[in-house]
């Protein structure tokens, strides 16, 4: 503790304050500006648009369409990166909420979302049909189908939340949303009170109710958070998507975009406002499980030995049609896998008396534990396609203006590409090894709260399965991986 000059008297240490976003020069303005998410999403709109038209309309070969290139290459690495660096920012500027809002001017939503819907079961399943649709369907080569992908996707918003209230759609559905709350669990910044003491003193809680009329409290002109997210009870980035509603309800500019330890969150069991305890959470541990074991499917479907299983278990069921052989894939990877693993562990940890829950309640608990490495899997994934192939979007655009007569962009160059396989590998082994250890870290800080006396007792079991995982990606890595959505690749 430091000394006052001269005396030996003991000063108290102050704790610097954390680094708030919305207090940076510029940035901290444009984000309080009320309109600055419809700034981001039009943009976001706009290039939607033309996907959707250049996938229906463009050339089919996937390389040279706007859909395709755009969605599978470069939207997937940049969110990922973006969850990495800062936080669930693409939802902060979803383009199909833009179109929600517009909509609900027209046609106001009259129900509530079915209290027995009211949890990650729809939303954990749909998150793995999109995960099958992918491989059945070759999104990634199909501009057709991807640019009906997003149509689907805009049309699910306005049919779902033009006839229930609040935010339906993000908080219990949207498959890509899940995955952004469940990875942003590990980003560096969130929304969350500055001070908590001046949430005691208010009375009119604005950030969930909205700020409203003085003279008419049903006039609102400014929602609230629409997930449920009482921001005084508010505890990490699940289930926020960054919208800011909280930030411009709030009357005492209490509401920041504020660093944290990342995957800090996953480190207690305390109670958040519209979520509750993660631990009684078993359609949540399952979303992280289909998160982190997806990272490895998703993945193997892109690697040289998947194409020997698929034909293996062709000839094992005596079918042609991909559909049962991916069947059988997805059942070993999100249902046989996960419950050897996690339930081995589990029982381990029992036999070694390393912690008083039960089965599932252990099962549950630890699954948090693995969401780093996962997410450090699907940055390796997502990250080997976007710098690969970081420069295709120039000669994708040139072509793309040059069908409409638009010669200013030149020629196609079609010989960019991205960064040689050899320089991406190390990045793509660093994300894992960087979520290896998170998990490790967000494991043995469990194990100590489960048993004090001897953490080791659950932190060994619990670690097996992160080498097992981590071993699985390591091997993923350096298996000859197939170019999606790329012409070709400088070695």
């Amino acid at each position: 503790m430091p000394t006052h000059s001269g005396l030996n008297v003991e000063l108290p240490e102050i704790e610097a304050p954390p680094f708030d976003l919305m207090r940076v020069p510029g940035v901290g303005a444009f984000l309080g500006w009320r309109h600055a998410r419809t700034f981001l999403q039009i943009p976001l709109l706009i290039v939607s648009v033309l996907m959707v038209l250049h996938g229906l309309l463009g050339p089919s070969l996937a390389p040279k369409n706007l859909a395709t290139t755009l969605t599978w290459l470069h939207f997937r690495g940049v969110l990922a990166l973006a969850l990495l660096a800062a936080g669930n920012f693409f939802c902060l500027s979803c383009p199909f909420i833009l179109v929600r809002d517009a909509a609900r001017k027209i046609f106001r939503p009259r129900w509530n979302w079915p209290r027995a819907l009211r949890n990650k079961w729809l939303a954990a399943g749909l998150f793995v049909l999109i995960l099958f649709l992918y491989e059945l369907f070759g999104l990634w080569a199909s501009p057709w189908w991807t640019a009906w992908l997003i149509l689907a996707y805009f049309a699910a918003v306005l049919v779902i939340d033009g006839l229930f209230k609040h935010a339906a759609f993000c908080k219990y559905v949207c498959p890509l949303g899940q995955f952004n709350f469940v990875a942003s669990t590990v980003s560096p910044l969130e929304v969350a009170v500055r001070d908590q003491d001046i949430c005691a003193r208010c009375n009119t809680k604005d950030c969930i109710r909205g700020r409203r009329e003085p003279a008419s409290d049903l006039v609102v002109l400014q929602r609230g958070c629409e997930l449920a997210l009482f921001q005084p009870r508010k505890f990490g980035n699940m289930d926020c998507t960054f919208c800011l509603d909280c930030v411009h309800a709030c009357p005492h500019d209490n509401i920041g975009i504020l660093s944290r330890l990342p995957a800090g969150e996953l480190l207690t069991d305390t109670f958040r406002s519209g979520i509750g305890l993660f631990s009684r959470r078993k359609d949540m541990a399952v979303l992280t499980i289909v998160f982190t074991f997806g990272a490895l499917l998703n993945a193997f479907g892109m690697v040289s030995p998947v194409y020997v299983v698929e034909r293996w278990l062709g000839k094992l069921l005596h079918v042609t049609h991909k559909a049962p052989v991916l069947g059988v894939i997805f059942a070993f990877f999100l249902l046989v896998e996960p419950t050897v693993l996690l339930g081995g562990a589990a029982w381990l940890t029992q036999k070694l008396k390393g912690s008083p829950r039960k089965l599932v309640p252990l099962m549950v608990r630890y699954s948090y534990a693995l969401v780093p490495l996962g997410f450090g899997m699907w940055l390796a994934h997502y990250g080997f396609h976007f710098f690969t192939g970081i420069l295709t979007i120039i000669p994708v655009s040139q072509s793309a203006a040059a069908s409409l007569g638009l010669t200013f962009l030149g020629k196609p160059r079609w010989l960019l590409t991205g960064i040689p396989i050899r320089f991406v590998q190390p990045m793509e082994l660093g994300f894992v090894v960087l979520g290896f250890l998170g998990s490790l870290l967000v494991t043995h800080r469990l194990a100590e709260e489960d048993c004090e006396a001897s953490p080791m007792r659950a932190f060994i079991p619990w670690a097996a399965v992160c080498v097992v995982i981590g071993l699985a990606a390591a091997w993923l890595i350096f298996q000859p991986m197939e170019m999606r959505a790329t012409f070709m690749m400088s070695n």
